[in-house]
C-alpha cells in the first residue's frame, strides 16, 4: 500500500512515516521545503514527494499540518484526490478538522484521527489513539484501522469529534494550561535554583510536567489553548476551584479542607482501579 505524508518532515509526520515504512508501506513525503523533504526521504528510506499532486496515486493519505495551516492545505489537497483513497488527519483537535475535510474533500473517505502522544514513542505499543468517523462509510474504516492498530498494541478508542474534544479540553488543554501557568508562578516566585537543592517527589513530578511542556513548540501549546472549543470552560472551573481553596486556606478552616479532600479522594478511587498505586507511581516516575 502505498501513503502520502503531508507534512512528512514534521515531528509526528515523521513519526508515521517511519512507523508505516518499517510496516513495508511505500511512503511518499510531502512538504513545503523541498530540500528537507529530500533530506529526511533519504533518512527513513522513503519516496520525497514534490507537491500536493504526489499524493494523487497513492492509496492512503496522512495529513499532519498544524491546525492554524490545516484548511490551505486541505483546499490545495482536495484536487488530487479520489474515489477509494483514505484520508486522515492527526491533529489534536477534532470538529474543526473534521469538518474543514468534509468541506473540501469530495472524493475517498475521511477519517478523523489522533495519536495521543508524542513523536519520542517507539511504535504504537501501549499508546492511544482515537477515531472520530461521522459516517457508516467513516465507520467501517474507523473499525478497520482500529484492527491494524490493535494488533500492533495501539489502544483504540471510537468516539465522535465533539465527544474528542470535549474530553481533550482536560487531557490536552487544562494539563497544559496548569502546567503553563505554575511554570509562571515558579519563576515569579524565585528561587528556582535553591529549590533544586531540596526538592521533594512531588515537586520533582511537578516539574518533570512543567518542563516537559516548556520544552515543546510554543506555536503548537497557542493552536491548542486557541482552538481546544470547550477549553475556556475548563479554565473557568479551574479558576473557581483554586479560589475556593485559597479561600479555605486563607480562613484556615481545617475541617473544610480535610472533608473536601476525602470526598475529592471518594470520588477518584471509584473511577479508578489503580488510585491506590499512585503513591508508588510517583515515586517511580522520579526515578527514586
Amino acid at each position: 500500500m502505498k501513503t502520502a505524508v503531508i507534512g512528512g518532515t514534521g515531528q509526528m509526520g515523521r513519526w508515521f512515516a517511519r512507523f508505516l515504512h518499517a510496516e513495508g508501506k511505500e511512503i511518499i513525503l510531502i512538504d513545503r521545503d523541498q530540500a528537507v523533504v529530500e533530506k529526511v526521504s533519504r533518512e527513513i528510506g522513503c519516496l520525497p514527494g514534490k507537491g500536493m499532486a504526489s499524493a494523487q496515486g497513492s492509496d492512503a493519505i496522512i495529513v499532519s499540518v498544524g491546525i492554524d495551516a490545516f484548511e490551505e492545505v486541505i483546499r490545495e489537497l482536495a484536487p488530487f484526490t479520489h474515489e477509494g483513497q483514505m484520508i486522515f488527519d492527526v491533529t489534536s483537535v477534532k470538529v474543526m478538522p473534521v469538518e474543514i475535510m468534509h468541506r473540501h474533500i469530495r472524493q475517498g473517505t475521511i477519517l478523523g484521527t489522533h495519536p495521543v502522544f508524542g513523536p519520542g514513542a517507539r511504535n504504537a505499543c501501549g499508546h492511544n489513539f482515537v477515531l472520530t468517523p461521522t459516517s457508516p462509510e467513516e465507520e467501517h474504516l474507523a473499525d478497520r484501522v482500529a484492527a491494524f492498530l490493535g494488533e500492533r498494541g495501539g489502544c483504540v478508542r471510537i468516539m465522535s469529534p465533539e465527544e474528542h474534544d470535549r474530553l481533550m479540553a482536560i487531557i490536552l488543554g487544562l494539563a497544559h494550561f496548569i502546567s503553563i501557568v505554575s511554570a509562571n508562578t515558579l519563576v515569579d516566585y524565585g528561587n528556582l535554583g535553591e529549590m533544586a537543592g531540596v526538592q521533594g517527589v512531588t515537586y520533582r513530578a511537578l516539574l518533570t510536567l512543567v518542563e516537559s511542556v516548556l520544552s515543546e513548540s510554543p506555536e503548537l501549546y497557542a493552536s491548542l489553548q486557541m482552538n481546544l472549543p470547550h477549553l475556556r470552560q475548563a479554565q473557568e472551573i479551574f479558576i473557581d476551584n483554586a479560589r475556593l481553596w485559597t479561600d479555605i486556606v486563607s480562613r484556615n478552616d481545617r475541617q473544610a479542607f480535610i472533608s473536601r479532600m476525602k470526598q475529592l479522594r471518594q470520588t477518584f478511587e471509584a473511577n479508578n482501579p489503580d488510585f491506590g498505586k499512585s503513591y508508588d507511581n510517583l515515586y517511580r516516575l522520579s526515578g527514586r
